[in-house]
C-alpha cells in the first residue's frame, strides 16, 4: 500500500540519480529490491522480471517548437544548448550500464527532431548498435515520412507522436478535430516498419473527449498499435497549474471503457507502481474491442514464464510468431492458453469473419505524473520511468521537479581526445565555465510557458 509520505523540498533538492552501476546478473534484483520495500513485488509485477526498466529518457535537445499550456520543461529550456554528440553517446552508454540490452530509450527533447539531422540519425543508430530499442517522441511537426524512414533503416523501433490540445495547434478546437492531424502521421509512417504511438496529455479542456479518442484510435488499429493518456501534472513551465479532481485514473479508465464499449482489464498485469501506470490489453477485429486480458490468471502465468522472451514491435507478424515459438516450447501453458483461445475465438466469431481473420493489437495506458512538490516517497523508489542525466538515471517525475539542476550544469567533456569546456548558456566555449553568469532574463523568442504569458500580461496591463 502507498504510505503517501510526500519528499520535503530539501529532500527533493538532496535526491540523487543512481550512481551505482549493478553487476551485469543483478539489473532486475536492483528494482525487485524496491519494489519490495513498497509492497508491490507481486505475481503479476512485470518489472524486475520482464526488463529492470520501463523505459529511459534521451533528452538531446531542450528545445521545443511549440509552447504547450502543460509543459514539463523549465522556463530556462529554449536557452539551452545541444548537449554535444560525445556526451550523449556517454549517455548511452550509462543507460546500457545499468540496464542492458532490450531497454527502450526514449530520444525525446524538447523535440528531437530540432537536432542536426546526421546527429538525430547518428544517435538513433548508436542505440541500436548497443541492442537496446531506440524510440522518438515528437510532436511530429518536422518529422517527415523521409525522415522516419532514415530513422528506421538506423533502428528506429517506435514513433510516438504527441497531439492534444495542450499545444495550441492553430485551426484545431477539439481532439476530434486533430483526429485529421493524427491521420497525416499516421500516413508518414504507414509502412515503414514502425510501432506508432500516441500520447495524449489529458486535463479540463479534453478529458470528456477520451472515449471518441479511444474509438479513434481502435480504428487505425491496423497502424497504431500504443495509446497513452497521460493526465496533467503540476511540473515544469506550463501555465496550467491544478488539475480537477475529476482527472484520475480511476474516471481515465472508466472513459476509456466507455469508449471501447468492453471492460478492459487494467489491473490483471502490473508495471510498476499502480499509482502511477495502469495497462490495458485490446485486441481490435472489425472496428471491435474485445479485452486480451479478460482472463487475469493467465495473463500473469503467461508473463511469467516468457519473462525472457524479446518480442519484435516493429513487425507484428514476427512478434506473434515469436509468442507462439515461446508457448509451444512451454508445456504447461498448452491447454490454458488452447482453452482461452478457442473461447476467444467463439465469442469474437462473427467479428473474425467479417475481418476475414484479421487481428489487431491495441495497448491502453494511463500514466499519472506527479505535482513537482508532492512527489510522494514510495512512487520515486518505485519508479519504472527514469531520465538519464550526466551522472546517470533518476525518476523522469523527480527530473522534471529539479530540472533546472541538471540542465544547467556546467560540464567538461572529451571532444577528439581533449578535454573541452562546455556551458549550457553558450555551449563549447574557452572561458572558465565558473565564470560565466546565468542571465536573469530572455529575450522573447526564448521565452515559453509561464514567462511568455508573464510577458504578454506586462505588455497589456
Amino acid at each position: 500500500m502507498s504510505n503517501t509520505s510526500f519528499l520535503t523540498a530539501e529532500e527533493i533538492t538532496a535526491w540523487r540519480p543512481d550512481e551505482e552501476i549493478p553487476d551485469p546478473k543483478k539489473r532486475n534484483e536492483v528494482i525487485r529490491g524496491r519494489l519490495a520495500r513498497n509492497d508491490l513485488w507481486l505475481p503479476k509485477q512485470t518489472a524486475g522480471k520482464r526488463w529492470p526498466v520501463g523505459c529511459v529518457a534521451l533528452e538531446i535537445t531542450q528545445r521545443c517548437n511549440l509552447d504547450c499550456s502543460l509543459c514539463y520543461l523549465s522556463e530556462h529550456s529554449q536557452a539551452v544548448q545541444d548537449l554535444p554528440l560525445a556526451e550523449i553517446f556517454r549517455r548511452i552508454d550509462l543507460i546500457y550500464a545499468h540496464y542492458g540490452p532490450r531497454t527502450d530509450v526514449q530520444v525525446t527533447g524538447g523535440d528531437p527532431t530540432l537536432r542536426q539531422r546526421d546527429e538525430l540519425i547518428a544517435i538513433v543508430r548508436y542505440i541500436s548498435a548497443k541492442r537496446m530499442r531506440p524510440s522518438l517522441f515528437t510532436n511530429g511537426i518536422l518529422a517527415t515520412r523521409e525522415l522516419l524512414a532514415e530513422l528506421g533503416e538506423a533502428g528506429l523501433v517506435d514513433v510516438a507522436f504527441h497531439v492534444d490540445m495542450t499545444q495550441g495547434r492553430k485551426g484545431f478546437r477539439t481532439e476530434r478535430e486533430l483526429n485529421e492531424l493524427r491521420r497525416e502521421y499516421i500516413e508518414r509512417a504507414r509502412g515503414l516498419n514502425l510501432a506508432v504511438i500516441f500520447n495524449t496529455t489529458l486535463f479540463a479542456g479534453n478529458f470528456a473527449e477520451v472515449p471518441a479518442l479511444v474509438k479513434f484510435f481502435a480504428s487505425v488499429a491496423d497502424v497504431v498499435s500504443f495509446a497513452s493518456f497521460q493526465l496533467q501534472a503540476d511540473t515544469g513551465r506550463g501555465v496550467l497549474r491544478q488539475r480537477e479532481d475529476v482527472i484520475n485514473i480511476d474516471n481515465t479508465i472508466a472513459r476509456i471503457r466507455a469508449g471501447a464499449s468492453a471492460r478492459l482489464s487494467f489491473d490483471a498485469l502490473l508495471g510498476g507502481h499502480h499509482h502511477c501506470n495502469r495497462y490495458a490489453f485490446a485486441l481490435v477485429i472489425n472496428g471491435r474491442i474485445y479485452d486480451g486480458f479478460d482472463n487475469a490468471e493467465l495473463a500473469v502465468m503467461i508473463m511469467n514464464k516468457t519473462a525472457d522472451v524479446a518480442f519484435d514491435r516493429r513487425n507484428r507478424g514476427a512478434g506473434m510468431r515469436a509468442f507462439a515459438a515461446a508457448l509451444l516450447r512451454r508445456p504447461s501453458l498448452w491447454w490454458p492458453s488452447l482453452s482461452w483461445l478457442a473461447q476467444f475465438v467463439w465469442r469474437a466469431r462473427k467479428d473474425l469473419i467479417t475481418a476475414r481473420g484479421k487481428v489487431h493489437k491495441l495497448s491502453l495506458f494511463v500514466h499519472n505524473f506527479m505535482d513537482a512538490c508532492q512527489l510522494e516517497r514510495d512512487r520515486i523508489e518505485s519508479c519504472i520511468f527514469m531520465t538519464i542525466t550526466s551522472d546517470g538515471p533518476i525518476s523522469m517525475c523527480m527530473h522534471n521537479a529539479k530540472r533546472d539542476a541538471f540542465i544547467l550544469q556546467p560540464m567538461i567533456f572529451y571532444r577528439q581526445g581533449e578535454l573541452r569546456n562546455w556551458h549550457p548558456l553558450k555551449g563549447e566555449t574557452d572561458e572558465p565555465i565558473a565564470q560565466i553568469p546565468a542571465p536573469t532574463d530572455y529575450p522573447r523568442k526564448l521565452k515559453r510557458g509561464r514567462t511568455r504569458q508573464d510577458n504578454r500580461n506586462s505588455l497589456h496591463g
